[in-house]
């Protein structure tokens, strides 16, 4: 008994010491976006005060003229749907504007099926 108690002591010990090994490199870590960013350092840089300016004026919403002019259409005629349909195609190009897409990302490999059916 006393014999497997050794070896198994022996043996944890061994283990403590792979485990408490330091890391022979920096690599980033893959993170999931949830909890606090791994490959971040953990002290933060200290943040100098700014000055308080003028704020730069805000951006007009191009879409904030035509949402009134919906607003004023009978609605599901024609001309709502124009507007809307205006609206719409502003909405997404501000989204394209915001968005990026790794290109690898888009274009489909050539061993996969490219309608992406499940058969």
């Amino acid at each position: 008994m006393m014999r497997h108690g050794f070896i198994l002591l022996t043996f944890c010990t061994a283990l403590l010491g792979c485990a408490v090994a330091p890391a022979q490199e920096r690599r980033p870590i893959a993170w999931d976006g949830l909890g606090q960013d791994p490959n971040k350092s953990p002290r933060r840089p200290h943040i100098a005060k700014q000055r308080a300016t003028n704020p730069p004026p805000a951006a007009s919403d191009p879409n904030q003229e035509r949402q009134r002019v919906l607003g004023t259409l009978r609605p599901y005629s024609e001309a709502w749907w124009a507007v809307h349909d205006e609206i719409e195609a502003e909405n997404d190009r501000q989204l394209g504007t915001k968005l990026v897409i790794c290109p690898r990302c888009v274009q489909p490999r050539q061993d996969e099926d490219v309608t992406g059916s499940i058969r």
